[in-house]
């Protein structure tokens, strides 16, 4: 689970932005001012950063030029009432990642937030060699799978589709996206094989697979991966 720090000191805006998040599947905690936003993140534990421009005590450009001058590179989105060209300019320059308006429409907003979660996961893949979820891991450099100390054996189609869910855990990924990017077809073309090989790897990875608690089926939408 995605664990986000959401940095805002209007009581009704966090109180909203929380709500969304968590109904997404996302863990949220809440600091009401600069310096406790700062001391929080410096903390480090988070996925990613809400921060918010206007806020109490230090301003959300100021907590984001410290937190990257302390090496602190979680990424950072930028809440702001403020609309101007140059605000956006200022804060992508202190080290933001992305930048969205408080008024922005509630999909919006959840769209940047799985972008950054996902661009950020799929650089920290790449780095550690290793990917987990709960008691599963992938070892990237032996192309080996282990669930609860347990080698599973997994076809090559098999490892790179549940590779892809990995580098997207707590992001809800499509059939589409995963006939795109895992076999390389258009993510318009009808087919089964992405159904055909999610049960191949429930038989292989869950307890029980009629009642899967680790590749969860979002129904209409896709998958996501749980813990």
């Amino acid at each position: 689970m995605s664990h986000i720090l959401l940095v805002e000191d209007e009581a009704a805006l966090a109180l909203g932005v929380m709500d969304r998040l968590r109904s997404e599947g996302y863990s949220v905690e809440l600091a009401r001012n600069g310096p406790e936003g700062f001391e929080r993140a410096r903390a480090g534990g988070f996925h990613l950063i809400i921060l918010d421009v206007m806020l109490p005590g230090r301003s959300g450009f100021d907590v984001c030029r410290d937190l990257r001058r302390a090496s602190i590179d979680t990424p950072i989105l930028m809440l702001t009432a403020r609309g101007e060209l140059v605000d956006r300019v200022v804060g992508l320059k202190l080290g933001a990642d992305d930048y969205v308006m408080k008024n922005c429409d509630a999909l919006e907003l959840m769209a940047r937030v799985e972008a950054l979660l996902r661009r950020a996961g799929s650089a920290t893949a790449k780095l550690a060699g290793r990917l987990e979820a709960g008691d599963l891991y992938m070892d990237l450099a032996r192309n080996e799978v282990t669930r609860a100390g347990r080698k599973v054996t997994l076809s090559r189609a098999e490892f790179r589709l549940l590779k892809y869910l990995l580098e997207h855990r707590g992001t809800l990924v499509t059939r589409q996206e995963l006939l795109e990017n895992v076999w390389g077809l258009n993510g318009d073309t009808l087919s089964r094989t992405v159904d055909v090989h999610m049960a191949g790897l429930r038989k292989k990875l869950e307890a029980n697979p009629k009642y899967p608690a680790l590749i969860l089926t979002v129904k209409g939408f896709g998958y996501k991966l749980g813990e």
